[in-house]
């Protein structure tokens, strides 16, 4: 929810999305990849989706593309939109499966590792699971929250699901007993954005709040390993937002590095997990122009980066000689800019929405600082209110008097 622009990336698969579109497309070089384009707006409409629990009429939405996914192999991707509208595909080749609703608007979504199952998390603070073998199925509530959920997440042996929530708790439940709780992961002191199980060490748990930290976690105990603070990462010169949170964590497995991109920062930074020491380094931090919507890891080719840009609406970053950089010529990313170029009307609706984490921080009221000045004022008139005393000066109030003054 950090952006209405977004990127997806699985195997060779790169999908692109902006406003109640997406392409898809492929980062083969080869020129004979099939370019693949959906609109939500087009999408079936159910009369029941326009009303609430109680029957009545509610807002009919957007069309707007929330959130999207691909499945581990890549053979699905899903959507949500802000129509309540649940949709997936067969990647090979793109088809439409089902078009569903949800009850209530989605904030993320998650295929299990079986890609039997797709976890759906909402507004309210509950996870849905949704059959994908049987595309038309209904919807099963699998668990709640008191809270509103922005993340949800399966461990690669599909036994537990990790839900992170704006009350800066991630809970870890039995995937086959949602009830049962095995452990919470507590530290966060704000909501917590983004939270992402590490592939090859199924036991690590990477985290990114509102409170401007990263951290890694043991999930299956709930403790916390590392914990690294952004705001000590500042450049002298570099502008900075007073609040901001990760709206991504990626992360490339061939040298294990973790990429963080954060709402209204208009730059990545680069970590190396090291799971032995069971701790995050931090590398380096690569800065943009332009403002910068989604980042992803493809194993063959490096970090993709979409930016708000027309003229280069993708940039390619690959490590050489130990450090991350652009990579001014490629093939594929000259064919997948050309996409975009092409289909950039799609892109720039959303180059003006602001759908980020700032209306989620906690708010926060001074009564102490009011009460005092008002306490100081009511005094000040009492002063000025006293008759004076034998020697001219005011009278001083004995303890009491004030009140039974005020009483009389």
């Amino acid at each position: 929810m950090a952006s209405s622009a977004g990127l997806a990336l699985c195997g060779q698969a790169l999908v692109v999305r902006g406003g109640s579109r997406f392409l898809a497309t492929s980062t083969a070089s080869s020129d004979d990849d099939v370019l693949f384009t959906y609109d939500c707006s087009t999408a079936e409409k159910k009369s029941q989706e326009n009303k609430g629990e109680d029957g009545q009429p509610t807002d009919k939405g957007s069309d707007t593309i929330l959130a999207s996914t691909f499945s581990k192999s890549g053979s699905y991707f899903a959507l949500t939109d802000d129509s309540k509208r649940l949709i997936l595909f067969r990647t090979k080749p793109w088809q439409c499966l089902s078009v569903r609703t949800v009850v209530r608007r989605c904030t993320a979504l998650t295929f299990t590792a079986s890609e039997e199952k797709l976890l759906v998390a909402d507004k309210s603070g509950d996870v849905y699971s949704f059959s994908v073998l049987e595309p038309q199925g209904c919807g099963k509530l699998e668990l709640g929250h008191l809270s509103m959920l922005l993340d949800v997440a399966v461990s690669p042996d599909d036994r537990y699901v990790l839900t992170a929530d704006r009350d800066e708790k991630i809970r870890v439940s039995w995937a086959a007993a949602p009830h049962s709780i095995e452990s919470f992961c507590l530290g966060h002191t704000e909501f917590v954005s983004r939270i992402f199980v590490v592939p090859d060490h199924p036991e690590l748990l990477l985290s990114s709040s509102g409170d401007r930290t990263l951290r890694l976690w043991e999930y299956r105990s709930g403790r916390e390993l590392h914990c690294c603070h952004l705001t000590s990462l500042r450049e002298p010169a570099e502008p900075w937002a007073p609040r901001f949170a990760a709206s991504r964590i990626t992360y490339w497995s061939p040298e294990g590095c973790v990429a963080l991109l954060c709402d209204c920062v208009p730059v990545v930074y680069i970590f190396q997990l090291d799971a032995h020491r069971q701790q995050l380094g931090y590398r380096q931090q690569l800065a943009f122009q332009h403002r910068v919507w989604d980042i992803a890891f493809e194993e063959g080719q490096g970090l993709w980066v979409l930016q708000d840009f027309r003229e280069a609406p993708l940039v390619l970053c690959r490590p050489v000689d130990g450090w991350w950089q652009a990579v001014p010529e490629d093939a594929a990313l000259k064919k997948v800019s050309a996409h975009l170029q092409g289909n950039w009307a799609m892109l720039e609706g959303a180059a003006g929405v602001d759908v980020g984490f700032s209306g989620l921080y906690k708010a926060t009221f001074d009564n102490v600082t009011a009460y005092l000045r008002k306490k100081e004022e009511r005094l000040q008139k009492r002063r000025q209110n006293l008759p004076p005393g034998p020697n001219g000066q005011a009278k001083k109030i004995k303890p009491g008097e004030a009140s039974l003054r005020c009483s009389s």
